[in-house]
């Protein structure tokens, strides 16, 4: 079943007692459901665009490049700024794109996106997310082929907002298995990388509600894959694993995530490839050869109490 939204078309998935929505702009976790616990903060119908990039795929980078400029062979490259309070290029090329559906079937569904050489953006590449749901949980696949002559960079990211039922996010305590953090001046661009101390070690476990962060995690030791969870009072726990070559995480907190209810505190936690401006540092960006493709997965696992 599909229904024409604000973010594109929504595709309904279902494996077993599970449930999940996609729509096809950018290529967007509109829901995620095991039995009647919501996993994510769920994106009502009529709600365009995702609050807070909630939801969204983040493609041929994550975060943000400073200034929307980098250097590729010698020669500036200038994005279109599309962050103008803090003059960044934020969130790659993909946020607003509408994906056409490749594949489809009752507990899968993949997305395809091509980009097309634009400003600060000299590559033509073909993109996808592939979405499969699982009894427990949501196995996504972010892939590139690189249609162009030259070599081109990639890095990928993705930006949902889990949950775990009714709980109030606040009362979750959120544990990320990482010995790094970045420090970033006052528009968010990196300064340097720490080890984690303080509010930013979160390796112990720390209630949602005493943090304030928008920070990118490096040096994640994560057991079995699983680089971060989510913890309810009751002992329900979801977890976000990801794969060996997605060696950052950002998470982001905010006390004023609308919901039907009113605003409430949400903790966005984000795997991806490379770290913010990586287009500038270099840092574990993937370069595609003509014809060359990448494919790498992260998911959410929930277990019940």
């Amino acid at each position: 079943m599909s229904t024409i939204t604000g973010v594109g078309e929504r595709f309904e998935l279902r494996a077993g007692g599970a449930y999940a929505e996609v729509g096809t702009v950018g290529a967007v976790l509109c829901a995620l459901r095991v039995g009647d616990v919501d996993l994510t903060e769920p994106l009502p119908v009529e709600t365009a665009p995702p609050p807070f990039c909630s939801g969204i795929a983040l493609a041929p980078w994550p975060n943000r490049v400073r200034k929307g400029r980098w250097v590729l062979d010698g020669v500036v490259q200038q994005l279109d700024i599309t962050e103008p309070s803090r003059g960044g290029a934020l969130h790659g090329l993909l946020e607003f794109a509408e994906y056409e559906v490749r594949e489809r079937t009752d507990a899968t569904l993949t997305l395809g996106a091509t980009i097309h050489p634009q400003h600060g953006w000299p590559f033509l590449m073909d993109t996808w997310v592939r979405f499969e749901l699982t009894a427990d949980g949501l196995t996504v696949t972010h892939g590139a082929r690189n249609l162009s002559q030259r070599r081109a960079p990639f890095a990928a990211g993705t930006h949902p907002y889990p949950r775990i039922g009714a709980h109030d996010v606040a009362d979750l305590v959120l544990t990320v298995a990482a010995d790094e953090f970045l420090e970033v001046d006052e528009v968010l661009d990196p300064v340097a990388w720490h080890p984690v101390s303080g509010g930013t070690d979160l390796r112990g476990g720390v209630r949602v509600g005493e943090l304030a962060l928008d920070t990118a995690f490096r040096g994640l030791r994560p057991a079995d894959g699983v680089a971060a969870t989510l913890t309810a009072p009751d002992g329900a726990r979801l977890e976000v694993w990801q794969d060996a070559d997605w060696r950052y995480l950002q998470v982001f907190t905010t006390p004023i995530f609308p919901r039907p209810d009113g605003p409430g505190t949400a903790v966005a936690i984000e795997p991806m490839t490379a770290p913010p401006d990586a287009l500038n540092s270099g840092d574990d960006l993937i370069w595609l050869e003509p014809d060359a493709s990448y494919e790498g997965r992260w998911g959410f696992r929930y277990l019940a109490p």
